[in-house]
């Protein structure tokens, strides 16, 4: 293990594009609350502005060969598009709406929710081991949603329409990347100006266009440069999970998202004075065991099932 993380950590192109994802999506968190609390910029309007400057960065990217377009029916993705626009916007929603450490710990039921999915409708099987582990991070999920002080009903309900979405969302990716033989940028390529497109649609019967708290109305410049500075850093993030991904594993991204998920609930503590009590405190701490453990039990499977390809004749 030591030497893995030797390997890795001596190559300084795999730090910087870590370092790279590291800031971005801690960043986004703290810049999106920052917009919803100082400025009031309206949801739908900010995940749309999020959606154009992903395209137009992706269209940068294949310009500099970085990958190459591929050619896809748009009725193949409608429904990728469409889910793409309700994970973004509910999670927003819930960022809005909830305590830092509450949009966190609500989006670790993922986990659990695409488990359910997948049994259900997919009937794919998972050991008894990793069924266990959702009940800890459930549970305290469960536990910090309860004795959150600035508990509000709407932020629960988005929360948990952003986990179910979000859970949707990455099944189907995964199925799509498999059935039209594409990778995560070039599938992001087509599908982010189709999801502007829905967005686009919608934003007017949601929320005002000028005047205040819509999109045409007075905002200030440092308002205008933190929407502008969010979509930059929205995009980077998608980049930066695709690079990561793509130059090493699946694996070194989740366990880094660990990392990432402590520094956001102490950023959002520290930041923006979100209340603790001793029973969230609990709360986060059987979330994140049962994520590591979760982690772990994967990470052991997959060796498992390697080594066993690797003694068939």
């Amino acid at each position: 293990m030591a030497d893995r993380l030797a390997s890795l950590f001596g190559n300084s192109r795999i730090v910087a594009g870590l370092l790279v994802n590291l800031l971005s999506s801690i960043c986004i968190v703290f810049i999106n609350k920052w917009i919803y609390v100082h400025y009031g910029f309206p949801n739908m309007t900010l995940t749309l502005i999020h959606f154009v400057v992903t395209w137009l960065g992706l269209y940068v990217c294949q310009k500099m060969d970085i990958f190459s377009p591929k050619s896809l029916r748009p009725t193949k993705i409608v429904l990728l598009a469409l889910s793409f626009c309700g994970f973004v916007v509910f999670t927003n929603l819930s960022l809005q709406n909830n305590t830092i450490g509450t949009y966190q710990l609500a989006k670790a039921m993922t986990t659990p929710v695409i488990i359910v999915i997948q049994t259900v409708y997919y009937r794919k099987t998972f050991s008894t081991k990793i069924k266990l582990t959702l009940i800890p991070i459930t549970l305290g999920v469960i536990l910090n949603s309860y004795y959150d002080v600035r508990f509000n009903l709407a932020g629960i309900v988005f929360a948990t329409l952003g986990v179910f979405v979000t859970s949707l969302y990455q099944v189907w990716v995964g199925a799509k990347q498999h059935e039209l033989q594409v990778n995560s940028m070039q599938l992001l390529y087509y599908q982010a100006p189709m999801s502007s497109g829905f967005l686009l649609a919608l934003v007017p019967f949601f929320e005002p266009l000028t005047g205040e708290g819509g999109i045409f109305g007075p905002w200030s410049f440092p308002a205008l440069v933190m929407v502008l500075m969010s979509g930059v850093i929205a995009f980077l993030v998608n980049l930066s999970i695709y690079w990561i991904i793509g130059n090493t594993s699946p694996v070194t991204y989740n366990m880094f998202g660990h990392f990432k998920f402590c520094i956001t609930l102490l950023g959002g503590y520290m930041l923006f004075q979100d209340p603790l009590s001793l029973h969230q405190g609990l709360g986060i701490l059987c979330t994140l065991m049962g994520i590591l453990a979760y982690t772990h039990f994967k990470l052991a499977e997959q060796e498992e099932g390697k080594s066993r390809l690797a003694q068939r004749p």
